[in-house]
C-alpha cells in the first residue's frame, strides 16, 4: 500500500528555535555551575520585546540578558533596541518536595528498590520512536528536513551562498510502499534573504548546494516537486516577522508524523521533568529494541504521576515487525532492562550535563552525539525475551 509521511525542521535563526535556543542556554548555565539544578524556563520574543519567565532552583544565578544577548548574536541577530524582561521566580515548594520525597519514599518502598528516591517532576505521557529505514534509525522524511536546515545554515555561516539571513525552515514528504520509503515526493523550502538577493538565483544556489548534498540517502526523480521560497519574497524575518515560543516546534524536534506527541515541550527543562528525559528514555528504549532486530519498527509509551517514581505505564508497539515475542512481552522486559524512575533516567543518561543548547535544532534524536542514541543494552534485551 502507498503512504505518504511529511517532516519539517527549521534553522537556529526561526522564532521558535530562537526560543528553544536561549532556554536550553540557561539550562546549560546552571546545570555547567549546579547539576542539581531546577529548571523550567520558558521565552516568548517578538518584535522589539523577549520575555524569559519561569522557574530556576539553583546555586547558580545565570545573567539571562548576558545569555539571551550572546545566543541571538551567535546566531547572527542584531540586539539593539531589545527589550529583555525577565520573570524568574524558584520552583514551587510544593513540586520540589514532591521530587525530592517521592510516593514511593514517602510510602516507605524506596529502601526495597534503589532509584526510587526521587518522584516525576509532572504527569505526562512520552513518546520513543525507532525504526529500521535509516541509519539513524529514524524516518527517512525527518532525516532529510533536518539534513535540508543544516545544509542552510551551513551555507550562510561559511559564505558559501551569500546573501541569505538565520531564518529558514524546509519540509519533506516521502513515498512510502509496504512500509519502506521508496521515493522523494515533494521538497518544501523557504529561506530568509537580503533585500537585494536575485530570487532567481538563490532558486538555483538551494537546489545545487544545499538539496543536491542534503538529499543524497533519497534522491529525487523527474516527478518530485520543489517549491524554493514558494511564498516570493522573504526578507523580513525572526521576531521582526513572527513570534517565537519555546516549545511549539514539538514534531520538528521528535519524529515528524511519524509518531506521536505526549504534548510535553523539551527544551528550558532539566531531568526532573519527565517531558524531556522520559522522552529521552523511551527513544533509548525504541532504539535498543529495533538494533536488537526484535523489530524493524517500535513505539515506546511511558506515563507518569507527579511525584511518583515508578511510571503508571509501559507500552510498546511494533506495529506487528515484532521477530520473537508479543508486543505485552516486550514490555514486560523493559522494567527488566531499563532503569525507568526519573532518578535512574537522569544516571544511566548523564543528564545533569550541561549538554542541552546542543539539542535545541536539527532535532532531538538520531544524533550519536547524544547518550540517548547508544545500542548498548541489545544482549541486555535479547536475554530478556528469549
Amino acid at each position: 500500500m502507498k503512504r505518504f509521511y511529511t517532516a519539517e525542521s527549521v534553522t537556529e535563526g526561526h522564532p521558535d528555535k530562537v526560543c528553544d535556543l536561549i532556554a536550553d542556554s540557561i539550562l546549560d548555565e546552571c546545570l555547567k555551575e549546579d547539576s542539581g539544578s531546577r529548571v523550567a524556563c520558558e521565552v516568548l520574543a517578538t518584535r522589539g520585546n523577549l520575555l524569559v519567565a519561569g522557574e530556576i532552583t539553583s546555586r547558580h544565578e545565570p545573567y539571562v540578558i548576558g545569555i539571551v544577548k550572546k545566543v541571538l548574536e551567535d546566531i547572527g541577530y542584531h540586539t539593539e533596541g531589545l527589550n529583555i524582561d525577565v520573570q524568574i521566580h524558584r520552583q514551587s515548594p510544593d513540586i520540589a518536595k514532591a521530587v525530592e520525597h517521592s510516593y514511593e519514599k514517602r510510602q516507605g518502598m524506596s529502601r526495597k528498590q534503589a532509584g526510587m528516591e526521587r518522584g516525576a517532576g509532572d504527569q505526562g505521557v512520552m513518546i520513543g520512536y525507532a525504526c529500521s529505514e535509516t541509519s539513524q534509525m529514524m524516518p527517512m522524511p525527518v532525516v532529510l528536513a533536518n539534513r535540508i536546515v543544516r545544509e542552510l545554515s551551513a551555507c550562510r555561516r561559511s559564505g558559501y551562498i551569500t546573501g541569505i539571513l538565520p531564518d529558514g525552515k524546509a519540509q519533506v514528504t516521502v513515498e512510502y510502499e509496504e512500509g519502506k520509503p521508496v521515493r522523494m515526493d515533494s521538497v518544501i523550502v523557504s529561506c530568509q534573504h537580503t533585500e537585494d538577493k536575485n530570487l532567481r538565483m538563490l532558486e538555483q544556489e538551494i537546489r545545487n548546494k544545499v538539496l543536491l548534498p542534503a538529499l543524497r540517502p533519497l534522491p529525487p526523480d523527474e516527478d518530485t516537486q520543489f517549491f524554493i521560497n514558494p511564498s516570493g519574497r522573504f526578507v523580513a524575518g525572526g521576531f521582526d516577522a513572527d513570534t517565537g515560543l519555546t516549545g511549539r516546534k514539538l514534531m520538528a524536534d521528535s519524529y515528524g508524523s511519524m509518531a506521536p506527541h505526549g504534548g510535553g515541550a523539551f527544551s528550558g527543562k532539566d531531568c526532573s521533568k519527565v517531558d524531556r528525559s522520559g522522552a529521552y528514555m523511551a527513544r533509548y528504549i525504541a532504539k535498543n529494541i529495533v538494533a536488537a532486530n526484535l523489530a524493524s519498527r517500535c513505539q515506546v509509551s511511558l506515563a507518569y504521576a507527579i511525584g511518583v517514581a515508578w511510571p503508571v505505564m509501559v507500552q510498546v508497539d511494533t506495529f506487528g515487525t515484532g521477530n520473537v515475542c508479543a508486543d505485552d512481552c516486550l514490555a514486560a522486559a523493559v522494567p527488566l532492562v531499563f532503569g525507568l524512575t526519573p532518578g535512574q533516567i537522569c544516571d544511566t543518561l548523564s543528564l545533569n550535563r550541561p549538554i542541552f543548547r546542543r539539542t535545541a535544532v536539527y532535532g532531538h534524536f538520531g544524533r550519536k552525539e547524544f547518550p540517548w542514541e547508544r545500542t548498548d543494552k541489545i544482549e541486555a534485551l535479547k536475554n530478556a525475551v528469549m
